[in-house]
Parts: C-alpha cells; sequence; structure tokens
C-alpha cells in the first residue's frame, strides 16, 4: 500500500506558477528600492569611517583640491618654457676669448670660475645665463660700467668756477706783492753762492757748534692744561701760547714773565700766531694775533685788550691752525671739512675757500715770498697752491699716515713735512719730488720749523717727548732737546734764529738757548 501511495503521488501534476502583472511604471519601486540600499550601505561606510578616524587610520584634509589638468598645463608651459631658452642660447653668439668670458660673468653678477670648471663650460655657462637675462644684459651692464667709469673720472679730475671780484683784486695784489719779494731772494741766493767755499763751510762748522749746545734755561707752567702751540713774535722778545683751558690762556712773554691772558675761546685752542710787523710798525691796538678753537671759531687780538677784538665765524667744523700771510693782509684757516679758507682783512671777508683734500686739513704755511701756500691733512697728502693763479702746482705724495705739520724753508724751493707715520719728508719743489725722508722720531711728529734766517738748520718737535735739531742739508741729527714729560705738541724757532720753544701735553714750555 505505501509503494501503491507513492507512485500514486508522482503520477499527480505540479502546481502551476501564476505569473503577476503589474500595471504602470516600475520607476518609483526602483528609486525606492536603490534608496533604501544607500542608506544602508551609507550608514554602514560612515560607521567605519567614524571607526577609522578615531583610531588615528584617516585623516580627513580641508577640501584642497588639485586639478590635474592644470598640473600637466603647468608640466608643458615649463617644458616649453627650456625648449624656447636652449633655442635662444643656440642663437647666442659668445667669445670664445677665456678672459672675456670672465669680464662677462663678472659684469652680470656670477661666479668667474667653479670649481673644476674648463674655459668650455664656462662659457656654456655664460651663455645660459645670457638666455634668461637675454643677450642685451650684458651690453647695458658694460654701458654702465663704462659710465661709471666716466664719472669718477670727471670726479678725479681738477674743476674751477669763477670767482668774486674781490679774490680777482687780492690775486693781482698778491703777484705785484711776491714777485718782487722773489727777485731779491734770488739776489741774495746770488750773493751767497759767490761766498767762498772755505767760508761757507767754517759758518756752518760755527753753527752746529753752537746748536749741539744749546740747553734748556728757561721752563716755566703755563697753564692747568696741555700747551698745544707756541710762537715768537717778529720782534723775537714774545712768546705768544695756546692751551687746552676752557679759555684761551694765550701769553705773552719776555724773559719769562706773564704780560696778558686772552680769554675768549670755550674749548681747546689749536693755535695762536703773531702777525708780522706785530710789536715792530704795528700800534698795539692794531690787530696784532690771531686764534683758533676746536669749534670751529677764529678770534683776532691786539696787544691792549684781553678780549677779541673781532670773530670770523663761517666755520662749521673743528679749525686746528691758522697762520698769517707775509704781508699781514690775509689770515689762512684749515678746518676739518675738508678745505681751507683765505680771509682778507682790509674788505672783510671770505675770498677763497679751497677744496681739494678728501679729509680733514690739518695744517697750512705760507711761501715766504707770499706767493705759494701749502695744505696737509689727514689724507696723507700734501699740497702746494699758487695763491695768483688759484692752481695745485705741487702734490705730495709719499706719506703713509697723516700731515699734521708743513714749513717751507727761507732758500724758497724747499718744503718739510710732518707725518703720523714718524717721519718728516723734505720736499724739493723745482722738481716735485721728495728729496730726503728724515726718520725723525719714535711717534708722531706735530711740528717743524726751518731756521727763519738761512734755514740750515730743522727742528721737529714729536709725540714721543722730544724735539730734535737737524742739519741742512745733510739731515744729520745736531741735538735732541729732552726734558718734557709729556708729549710736544708745538716748537718755533725765534725769528732772530737764538731761541728755540717747545711747548708739551705736560702743560709746560721751555725755552732753549745755546750757550
Amino acid at each position: 500500500n505505501t509503494f501503491h501511495r507513492w507512485n500514486k503521488t508522482e503520477d499527480v501534476a505540479p502546481a502551476v506558477k501564476k505569473s503577476r502583472v503589474f500595471y504602470g511604471s516600475l520607476e518609483e519601486k526602483e528609486r525606492e528600492r536603490l534608496r533604501g540600499e544607500a542608506a544602508s550601505s551609507t550608514t554602514a561606510s560612515s560607521d567605519a569611517v567614524k571607526a577609522g578616524i578615531e583610531a588615528g587610520n584617516i585623516n580627513i584634509s580641508s577640501g584642497e583640491t588639485l586639478e590635474m589638468e592644470e598640473r600637466v598645463s603647468e608640466r608643458q608651459q615649463e617644458a616649453l618654457a627650456e625648449f624656447e631658452r636652449r633655442r635662444r642660447a643656440r642663437q647666442i653668439t659668445v667669445s670664445t676669448d677665456d678672459a672675456e668670458v670672465k669680464a662677462g660673468l663678472r659684469a652680470l653678477g656670477e661666479p668667474i670660475t667653479l670649481f673644476g670648471e674648463g674655459p668650455a663650460d664656462r662659457r656654456e655657462r655664460l651663455r645660459s645665463v645670457l638666455s634668461v637675462v637675454g643677450p642685451d644684459a650684458l651690453k647695458k651692464s658694460r654701458k654702465d660700467e663704462e659710465r661709471a667709469k666716466r664719472s669718477h673720472d670727471e670726479c678725479q679730475q681738477t674743476w674751477y668756477h669763477e670767482g668774486s671780484a674781490s679774490l680777482k683784486d687780492a690775486r693781482l695784489w698778491l703777484a705785484k706783492y711776491s714777485l718782487p719779494r722773489a727777485m731779491r731772494r734770488l739776489e741774495a741766493a746770488r750773493a751767497q753762492k759767490d761766498v767762498t767755499e772755505g767760508t761757507r763751510t767754517i759758518r756752518q762748522q760755527e753753527l752746529h757748534k753752537s746748536l749741539r749746545n744749546l740747553n734748556n734755561f728757561c721752563s716755566q707752567i703755563g697753564d692747568d692744561r696741555p700747551i698745544s702751540f707756541c710762537h715768537f713774535s717778529p720782534n723775537s722778545k714774545m712768546l705768544a701760547t695756546a692751551s687746552w683751558s676752557v679759555l684761551c690762556f694765550s701769553s705773552l712773554l719776555t724773559y719769562c714773565s706773564l704780560i696778558r691772558t686772552l680769554r675768549g675761546h670755550n674749548t681747546n685752542v689749536g693755535a695762536v700766531v703773531f702777525r708780522p710787523q706785530a710789536g715792530v710798525s704795528l700800534d698795539q691796538s692794531d690787530v696784532s694775533l690771531a686764534s683758533c678753537a676746536a669749534d670751529g671759531s677764529v678770534k683776532l687780538w691786539n696787544l691792549e685788550s684781553d678780549e677779541p677784538v673781532a670773530d670770523i665765524e663761517g666755520h662749521s667744523e673743528r679749525v686746528s691752525r691758522v697762520s698769517w700771510h707775509p704781508s699781514g693782509r690775509f689770515l689762512g684757516t684749515t678746518c676739518y671739512d675738508n678745505s681751507w679758507r683765505l680771509w682778507d682783512l682790509e674788505v672783510q671777508e671770505e675770498i677763497l675757500h679751497q677744496e681739494g683734500h678728501s679729509k680733514g686739513v690739518h695744517d697750512l704755511t705760507f711761501h715766504q715770498d707770499g706767493s705759494l701756500v701749502a695744505t696737509g691733512g689727514l689724507d696723507a697728502f700734501g699740497r702746494v697752491w699758487d695763491l695768483r693763479t688759484g692752481r695745485c702746482v705741487v702734490f705730495l705724495e709719499g706719506h703713509l699716515k697723516e700731515i699734521y705739520t708743513l714749513h717751507f724753508s727761507p732758500n724758497g724751493y724747499h718744503l718739510a713735512t710732518g707725518s703720523g707715520d714718524n717721519t718728516c719728508k723734505v720736499w724739493e719743489l723745482r722738481n716735485r719730488k721728495c728729496l730726503y725722508t728724515v726718520p725723525a722720531h719714535q711717534n708722531l711728529l706735530s711740528a717743524v720749523r726751518f731756521q727763519p734766517t738761512d734755514g740750515h738748520f730743522l727742528l721737529t718737535g714729536a709725540y714721543d717727548s722730544t724735539a730734535k735739531v737737524w742739519s741742512h742739508p745733510g739731515w744729520t741729527p745736531l741735538k735732541t732737546l729732552a726734558g718734557h714729560e709729556g708729549k710736544v705738541m708745538g716748537v718755533d724757532v725765534s725769528p732772530d734764529g737764538k731761541l728755540i720753544a717747545t711747548s708739551s701735553y705736560d702743560r709746560t714750555f721751555k725755552l732753549w738757548l745755546s750757550e
């Protein structure tokens, strides 16, 4: 029965599946289905991202994106620019001369050579640089170089400008004054030449003997500050000294006794000098002295009053020295504004403001004929100027350091200069060369003076606390004037040639006389 029943079951046919019929579109159903799947997947992915962020495995950027097309276009532009640069480089002609190639690199601000670089590599490097900056850059740099060189050469040239009518009158006056004096000097030189050799030798020996017997016969404290300058009067009977005191103690001395103290300056006094003919043909009320100070003040004094009779204004910086023209009409001043001035006391004005030094001018001295003036300064160069034409006629080049002092010899053609290089140079003005270099001292020279009468000896003072006397000519040392405890700041020889004065940082001045 069971088997029969089974077979009977197999005989029954399977039920037929009814097909479903949908009316309308399936789009809405499909959209709902996809939305559901997306929501479920988003939820799962967001949960996974949150888990990754919390674990520190995922970093979220700020949203910056880079367009691949822009990046590709930049690369293409760079490649095209490089191809264009190489094309330009092939067209640029570069010199095969290695010196010109180096000059071109230097003009463009590039190193002229690199380590291990040969001429061919250097040439290619120049071509590469020119392909970037353009071939006209080298021409432009060369033009700028030439322009700078031309302007530098123009700056080195001596230039002149039109002067005032008073300067023209002064130059004519100086020419008329100096020419007769030069004639008299030359006549005296010819007369001296007629003296026999034996007589000249005897006179020279006697002079050297007297100079070797120089001794200090007077020493006096002049002030409570250093004595910076000393100067004899034209009659050799008075000595003016300038000190660093707040007031200008210019002491006029006769046999070491104080005559008068002049007060007027408020700072360090650089120099005080007697006017030519002061105490000889000038009255006591006439201007007889001039002084200068570090604040740029210049004052004129007479022999009657303790107060200055006039002030010369116009200097903006330190005035280190003043000097009278031999005529007594003109006064020269040196200033640290790289210039020196010439003042005419008759018209009472500055007639010449002369530049020419690259640094401050420290000292000046007039030729005894009145035709020339020599200046020296901190630029280590000296200049000799012709007052009648305004030209620089001699350029003194040779000192290694600043020139602090100058002085003309009475023979008219020798000039002595003292410098910070511890030497004194004697210059021959006729051939414009250095005649001799005197290794004078162990420190800078502060003052040099020739014998005023014949110029047969030279006196030097220096910061090694000594003054020395040298023969002229020959330049042999005759006497060392030792005795100051501080540096010697000023020296002078009396117009009659008998007395020597020295002033020092030790606040004293000393007079030296031959026994």
